[in-house]
């Protein structure tokens, strides 16, 4: 491995950073020690990029190709259940997701490919807040990030629980899915529990809605697509002896394609409006996407698989995985440059293996120089030209 003498250095990070986790835009702390640290390796830094984003610019030698590198910095709003010594040091706030991992991995890589990179042309190192919610990317973009700093191909990575240390995986196309939040507000005729007839129960209603947005997945798309539809609340104004007149029902959809979201929310409308035209009530659909989806450029995915072939071997590697329902602010990135996002494995026993975003995972600190090193080797398969 590339980056094996950072080894101790990228622990050091990785925990610090996990125990002064910072929500999204609030990275505060921890975008100061990232501009910190790449000052103190040479690299030119730029603060600021959305809020409290950070860009480092690395230039070697005199070719114009570019390759930029993206790691995310926020943390989520989880009481952390971990008893390790560098467990989170802020109340309901950690970083269940592996975003300290993904910071420390790219400074490791940014601190050897200074030292002693074998490479001609320009690395970018983005340090992205709030991904968690979506608007980290855009906010990025927003500020003239590829503007400013244009490159030819941007590349993203995140650990996966579950899967085993040291295997790779990444597809050409959709890789990651949409998300759209919706919420549905019924209007029916509340009264008296005793009394149904007098007026029009909103349970009922809900209740038909919910089982009928089943049907889209189910009925309404291609078998040999993916797409998820869930209900995950119902509210009413109902009580003890008081049936609703008004429900609210809220959830996530996802897609792995712009055209699967739009067919997710037409056919949304069209069973609401249904359902509460029979019952005779009225019935209002918001429907707002959130995440794009992911999709990865099957040039930039082609370089990303081979360099990690030549890092961790082919056995290892999977370029044709299948694709994931969960989202990724990356997507907004890959969508204004050609890019690719790919996947490494976080382990698959204790809290490596738990759940993103559960209040007992925690990041593998031995992926550090897996996925470091990949990185490097990356920048100088990349950009292999003769100075």
């Amino acid at each position: 491995m590339k980056t094996r003498h950072l080894k101790e250095t990228l622990r050091e990070w990785r925990h610090d950073f996990h125990q002064y986790p910072e929500l999204g835009f609030d990275e505060h702390r921890t975008s100061a020690r990232v501009a910190e640290l790449l000052k103190s390796f040479g690299i030119e830094i730029h603060e600021g990029f959305g809020k409290t984003g950070v860009v480092g610019v690395l230039q070697r030698g005199n070719s114009t190709a570019s390759i930029a590198l993206r790691a995310d910095m926020d943390a989520l709003p989880i009481d952390e259940k971990n008893e390790f010594r560098y467990r989170s040091k802020t109340e309901n706030v950690m970083h269940a997701c592996g975003h300290d991992g993904h910071t420390s991995m790219l400074l490791g890589a940014a601190k050897h490919l200074a030292e002693s990179g074998d490479f001609n042309g320009r690395v970018v190192f983005i340090f992205q807040p709030n991904e968690e919610h979506g608007f980290g990317a855009a906010a990025m973009l927003d500020d003239g990030l590829f503007d400013q700093h244009p490159v030819d191909a941007v590349y993203g990575m995140h650990n996966i629980p579950n899967m085993a240390l040291g295997e790779f995986a990444t597809r050409a196309g959709p890789i990651t899915a949409s998300e759209a939040l919706f919420e549905i507000e019924i209007s029916a005729q509340g009264g008296h529990a005793a009394l149904p007839h007098m007026g029009v129960d909103a349970i009922i209603v809900g209740s038909e809605v919910v089982s009928a947005l089943q049907t889209i997945v189910s009925r309404k798309l291609n078998p040999g697509l993916n797409g998820v539809v869930s209900v995950t609340e119902f509210i009413t104004d109902g009580g003890r002896n008081v049936l609703p007149g008004n429900a609210v029902l809220r959830g996530d959809a996802r897609a792995l394609t712009p055209d699967i979201n739009a067919t997710i929310e037409a056919r949304m409308r069209q069973i609401v409006e249904g359902v509460c035209l029979a019952h005779g009530v009225v019935g209002n659909v918001s429907y707002e996407t959130a995440f794009p989806p992911t999709i990865n450029d099957s040039d930039s995915t082609s370089k990303a698989v081979a360099a990690a072939k030549k890092l961790l071997g082919n056995k290892a590697v999977s370029g044709e995985c299948e694709p994931k329902l969960f989202s990724e602010d990356f997507a907004h990135m890959a969508a204004a440059t050609p890019g690719c996002y790919v996947l490494m494995g976080n382990g698959t026993s204790g809290s490596h293996s738990r759940p993103l975003h559960s209040a007992d995972y925690d990041f593998n600190d031995e992926l550090l120089t897996v996925g470091s090193s990949y990185w490097v080797e990356l920048v100088e398969q990349e950009l292999n030209v003769e100075l």
